[in-house]
This record gives structure tokens, C-alpha cells and sequence, in this order.
């Protein structure tokens, strides 16, 4: 085999190649994600356009409304999946009569924005959010930061407008995003009916952390029995998950982990929270007792444990539980352990 040496010539081939190679692809992505987007919004419309008109022949309208779309959302669950619950299908109908002509749906938008854009009241302000985010390219997450900050009412009431134009165009590039994001979006796993893998929402560093934990937690023999792996929850227009979650049968109650690299916050503590409220309403059935939530937090210099905060009511079960979870010095100290070992891991060169 003749040795080929990279002259300046064919270096500048290669990188021609590869320049080329790299636009193929990435228009393929870009026309896949249209394709499964594009056919996600034309459904959801129409499954909307079919619930609206079956409404519009009941005599007793908000009543056989409801009716319908329970009744409805029971077959199509079990026919397809979550995808089609209560509360999505609520979602498309709300769809059709928020953007009532089919061919006026921009196929830049997702369905996530315009579950985002049937949010803002203001006729105004949607139709400046749907044309901006059209025109500077907004994912869903620059979309919802916009949303939230109200840019729109800011922009009206200032008198320096480039100012706040400038400061949203940073705070959007801080943002950024992948076209293959859409893969991870848990409405295109629904409608794909595809299962999603814990993978695709972990860190490497996390997936090694959370492993372990698992593993730990099953060891110990105290009636633990896993359950789930990034439990995916909604609520609202918002999508979660609980890193780990786990029945525990001597106690009889759900335990909910989630693991934090970095600091514990104020906002990790309430979301953990939400978790525990929104678990007690959607899986606890009679007999269970209440759930517990469990937040881990691993940093560099130290690993801190918080427990949800139980109601008053509950202090009995509070000292009880203690005797069957891990104790905080056994979890601190097998976080550390593990973060250690994890990070040492991540450092080996492949081979």
C-alpha cells in the first residue's frame, strides 16, 4: 500500500470534503426534524378541528365537552400512550381555536412553541413573539425566556429600545441549542412512540453518580424496590424528571431522588417539592403512606443531603422513615465515594 503524505494540496481537499460532508448532514437533520415536527403540528390541529366540531353538535356544550374528551383520552392512552391524556388533548383543542387556519402555521415553530405561544393572552404580544421567533430563530427555550421576562411589554414601555433588544440577543445566545435536541423533546418521543432512554438526560458524569446510587440504594436491603429512571412528569406546559424513583415496601411510601452537580438552591429544594405533591396526586394510591422526596447534592468540595420537609401531621412516619433510608453520613458518604470514583473514571484515556 502506497503511503500517502498530506501535502498543503491535499489538505485543503480534505477540508473541502469535510466542510461538504458536514453541510450534507446537517441539512438531513434539519430536514428530519422538519418532517417529524411539521406532521406533529398538522395531527395535534386536526385531532383539535375534530374535538371542536364534535363539541359544536352537543346540546349541553361544556359538559359534553368534557365528557368527550375523558371518554376519548381513556381510548386513545391506551391505544397510543400518554401523548394523548386528558390534559393534551385539552392542549390541542385550545391549539385549533388559538390558530384556527391550518395553512398559517409556520413550519419553523414546533409544537413547544406553540404550546408556548397559546400561553400569552395578548393577541399582540403572541403575534410579535410567533414573528420573532420565525425571524431570529428561537428555540423553544429563548422562546419561553422571552415569554417570561415579557420582552414584548418591556419593549413597549421603554424608552431605549435597542438597549433591550441588545440584552435579549445575549442572554439568547447564552441559550443556544442543537438541532438534534428535538430528539430528547418528550412530545416527539410520544408521538414517535418511542420509549425515551435515561441516557439522552444525563451528564457522563451523572450517569456514572446515578448508577451507583441506584445500585447502593437496592443493596442495602432496607425494602427498597426501584421503579423508574428520569420519571418523566408533566405539569402544565412544563416537562420533568425525577432522577430515581423507588418503592419502598416495608414502608410503604414512593422515594424520590434527584442528584444535583453543584450547589443545592432554593429552587432545587422547591422543585423537589413540587416532585413529592405532584408523585402524592398522580401514584400514590389508599393505604400508601406519603411520599418522600430525597435531594443529592455532590459538589467538589462536599456532598450535602436534604430531605423533603414532611407536614406536621406526619411527624410519627417522619421518625419511622429514618430507621429504613439511608442515613445522611451513609449517603454523603457514598456520594463523595463515588463522585471520586466516577471522575477518575471520566479521566482514563480511551483505549
Amino acid at each position: 500500500m502506497v503511503e500517502i503524505k498530506p501535502t498543503v494540496e491535499i489538505i485543503k481537499d480534505i477540508n473541502k470534503l469535510h466542510a461538504e460532508a458536514r453541510q450534507i448532514i446537517d441539512n438531513g437533520r434539519k430536514l428530519a426534524h422538519r418532517a417529524v415536527n411539521n406532521s406533529m403540528v398538522k395531527t395535534y390541529w386536526e385531532l383539535g378541528q375534530l374535538i371542536v366540531e364534535e363539541e359544536q353538535q352537543g346540546k349541553e356544550r361544556a359538559e359534553y365537552g368534557k365528557y368527550l374528551i375523558t371518554e376519548l383520552a381513556d381510548r386513545l392512552q391506551k391505544e397510543f400512550g400518554s401523548g394523548y391524556s386528558k390534559p393534551s388533548l385539552w392542549n390541542y383543542r385550545q391549539f385549533y381555536l388559538a390558530f384556527p387556519i391550518l395553512s398559517a402555521l409556520r413550519r419553523e415553530l414546533t409544537w413547544t412553541h406553540y404550546k408556548l405561544l397559546m400561553r400569552v393572552q395578548n393577541l399582540g404580544a403572541r403575534s410579535f413573539y410567533e414573528q420573532e421567533a420565525i425571524k431570529s430563530g428561537w428555540n423553544t427555550r429563548a422562546l419561553d425566556r422571552q415569554i417570561t421576562t415579557f420582552y414584548y411589554e418591556r419593549l413597549l414601555a421603554s424608552q431605549d429600545k435597542p438597549a433591550i433588544e441588545m440584552e435579549a440577543e445575549e442572554k439568547i445566545t447564552q441559550i443556544g441549542g442543537n438541532i438534534l435536541d428535538f430528539v430528547k423533546d418528550p412530545y416527539v418521543l410520544e408521538f414517535l412512540e418511542i420509549k425515551p432512554d435515561h441516557r439522552l438526560y444525563e451528564s457522563d458524569l451523572e450517569l456514572l453518580l446515578i448508577d451507583n446510587l441506584q445500585v447502593f440504594l437496592l443493596e442495602l436491603g432496607r425494602g427498597f424496590s426501584f421503579v423508574a429512571r428520569q420519571k418523566y412528569i408533566r405539569a402544565g406546559d412544563e416537562d420533568f424528571f425525577v432522577d430515581l424513583v423507588f418503592y419502598n415496601y416495608v414502608l410503604k411510601c414512593f422515594v424520590l431522588i434527584d442528584l444535583k452537580i453543584g450547589r443545592l438552591t432554593h429552587q432545587d429544594i422547591g422543585q423537589m417539592e413540587m416532585y413529592v405533591r405532584m408523585y402524592e396526586d398522580l401514584h400514590k394510591i389508599e393505604g400508601d403512606n406519603p411520599t418522600i422526596g430525597l435531594i443529592l447534592c455532590s459538589e467538589k468540595t462536599e456532598a450535602v443531603v436534604k430531605y423533603s420537609v414532611l407536614s406536621e401531621s406526619q411527624q410519627i412516619f417522619a421518625s419511622k422513615y429514618l430507621l429504613y433510608l439511608p442515613s445522611e453520613a451513609e449517603l454523603k458518604a457514598e456520594l463523595e465515594r463515588e463522585r471520586l470514583l466516577a471522575e477518575l473514571k471520566l479521566k482514563e484515556p480511551d483505549e
